[in-house]
């Protein structure tokens, strides 16, 4: 049996104590060690599951092969690039980083990376846990390239993730996964928004159109009464409807060529989707690419890619629309 993969995490907060969680148990995965700039919520981690809660980024980095970053957004280029100078595998939370300059310097520094423990280059993934959801997975395999994408992406206001607007906060994911739908460039951005409980947008509506000539219509929101994950897919001669909570997607195309007895007709087209929970697969997925095996990771250029239009949007809004 190999030896399993040495694993840090950075920043024991609510996403951090869901990483370690998952890290903890994770077959061929070893929860080395736990860092937080708060050494109390680092040792509460770290307690919970048995392992150290070290002093600094240092040690972290001494005790892992790999590190889990998910401190805030506005630090994430600082330690993600002093990591992977390490030679470390370095996931780091969505959004990759808080502008685009900062997001080049960590690709940057996954190209200048010293050799990894054990050879190779470091990997530099994206934590886009929803490209995970195993209904978006079946989707990717199954649907096609969309012409026409609605989502609305409505959760209740909570006091976490506000260093960022909802357009990182929840925006973001929907827009990497239109990408990976259709990776043809952005043609135009069209957008709206408002602060509502907080100092920065908290709902925000936006308009995407490609240069395939798909268009998204995004709907973001994190002061809604109820809670609403939902993509629908609209492509020649079908439909499909993607639930991110309940993981399943429901289909119908069209079938018939028109003639005949039966004439044209709108049947079933569901999508088959084995349940999982999607942090899980995106922590298997960047051990399994830390181990040089393949694996379906967003990579460093994919995110910022999802950063890239997620900040034309915030710039359609901060022009008016």
């Amino acid at each position: 049996m190999p030896e399993p993969l040495r694993v840090g995490l950075a920043g024991a907060g609510a996403m951090g104590r869901h990483h370690a969680r998952n890290l903890a148990a994770l077959p061929g995965v070893e929860l080395a060690a736990v860092w937080d700039r708060d050494p109390e919520a680092a040792e509460a981690v770290a307690s919970a599951h048995g392992v150290p809660a070290v002093a600094g980024w240092e040690e972290l980095a001494d005790a892992a092969e790999a590190v889990v970053v998910a401190v805030p957004t506005a630090a994430h280029a600082e330690l993600g690039t002093r990591l992977l100078a390490r030679g470390r595998h370095v996931l780091v939370e969505k959004p990759l980083a808080a502008s685009l300059t900062e997001a080049d310097e960590l690709l940057a520094a996954a190209v200048a990376a010293p050799a990894a423990v054990g050879g190779g280059r470091p990997v530099l993934a994206v934590g886009h846990v929803e490209f995970f959801n195993p209904a978006v997975q079946a989707l990717l395999a199954g649907a096609g390239a969309p012409r026409f994408v609605e989502v609305q992406r409505l959760s209740v206001f909570t006091p976490r993730s506000l260093d960022v607007d909802v357009i990182l906060d929840l925006m973001i994911h929907d827009l990497q996964i239109l990408h990976a739908l259709d990776p043809s460039p952005v043609a135009e951005v069209r957008a709206t928004g408002i602060e509502v409980l907080s100092h920065r947008v908290d709902i925000a509506n936006a308009r995407v159109a490609l240069e395939s000539g798909a268009v998204a219509n995004l709907t973001a929101s994190r002061v809604s009464s109820e809670r609403v994950r939902k993509l629908r897919l609209f492509l020649p001669n079908r439909y499909y409807s993607l639930d991110y909570r309940e993981q399943e997607i429901k289909g119908y195309r069209l079938t018939g060529d028109g003639g005949g007895e039966g004439g044209r007709r709108i049947v079933p087209d569901d999508l088959p989707v084995t349940r999982e929970e999607p942090l899980r697969a995106e922590l298997a997925a960047f051990a399994a690419a830390c181990r040089g095996e393949p694996a379906p990771l967003v990579a460093g250029a994919e995110g910022r890619k999802a950063l890239a239009t997620a900040l034309a949007v915030a710039a359609a809004i901060g022009a008016g629309g």
